[in-house]
């Protein structure tokens, strides 16, 4: 096999809609979910190594990186790392790569950089290597690792229902622009669906309504929704200020994503979005990146 390394882009995912359900007897909450990938990306750089060697794994931030914070989690957590033995197990051999993951979306931002780097380490597998297990199976294996993992196998404007396995494609006639506001604030995403069960016992998750807003074309910024929104926020307080303070300056209505604490705003157009980002540059504690989805 040629020693010779490919990079393969994995892109941030921003929630447009966010419905969650109460959930099932195995504690897995349903959702129906607008995701659109954007812009802000890690890189999975992937050099396929003789059988006889190890794989080996370096996880870091690129000079680039709008809020880098520390890599403290154990190397086996991540999710690339993960994916891999994963792809291995499943084809009952030695996959033997040489990884470097270049960071760019932050952690805990609800941005899905560690699930589309685990979708993306799936994908390059079954290709470096020939595997050709077609894109059923990649979702299954996704799904074993995370629910977010299976839209980035798919397209990049899609409805997303079920536990996140089921997707079916949104296409926009025009690209979303947004200004993502990125802070050291983090949720735990499991602390936020705890806190989404105290808040909305016996919920039911609405896809309709969420399909209904993929349609409109520019972007309803009026209509779009995140039932983890006020979670996110119970979880974190100070994510309440924040998005007050960035709305009140920007003018703007400010969404959360996913379970947080990112943050994102609608813009008309590139030049809009960096209008929003010069109008936020004054504040310390935040990071406005212009993003096209």
């Amino acid at each position: 096999m040629p020693n010779h390394h490919r990079t393969f882009r994995c892109p941030a995912k921003v929630n447009l809609a966010l419905s969650v359900g109460a959930p099932h007897p195995d504690g897995y909450h349903p959702i129906a979910s607008w995701m659109i990938t954007v812009c802000l990306a890690d890189d999975l750089l992937i050099t396929p190594l003789p059988t006889d060697r190890q794989s080996h794994f370096t996880i870091d931030w690129t000079p680039d990186a709008p809020r880098p914070s520390p890599i403290d989690w154990p190397l086996s957590d991540d999710l690339t790392v993960r994916a891999h033995a994963l792809l291995e197990q499943h084809v009952d051999r030695a996959l033997p790569v040489d990884v470097k993951l270049a960071k760019r979306i932050p952690v805990g931002a609800g941005l899905a950089g560690g699930s589309s780097n685990g979708a993306a380490m799936l994908a390059a597998l079954d290709a470096l290597f020939d595997l050709q297990l077609g894109r059923d199976i990649l979702i299954d294996l996704a799904m074993q690792l995370g629910s977010d993992l299976a839209f980035f196998l798919t397209t990049p404007s899609a409805i997303v229902t079920g536990l996140g396995q089921t997707t079916r494609p949104a296409p926009r006639s025009a690209p979303a622009h947004l200004a993502l506001i990125l802070s050291d604030l983090h949720c735990a995403t499991g602390a936020v669906y705890r806190a989404f069960d105290d808040y909305q016992p016996g919920a039911t998750v609405d896809p309709d309504r969420v399909a209904a807003l993929v349609s409109q074309d520019p972007l309803p910024d009026a209509q779009l929704f995140n039932d983890l929104a006020a979670p996110a926020c119970h979880v974190e307080p100070r994510l309440t200020e924040l998005r007050d303070r960035c709305a009140a300056i920007a003018q703007r209505r400010v969404h959360v994503t996913g379970s947080g604490a990112g943050l994102f705003i609608v813009a008309r157009d590139q030049p809009d979005a960096d209008s929003i980002a010069a109008a936020l540059a004054g504040e310390s504690d935040v990071t406005v990146v212009p993003v096209i989805g």
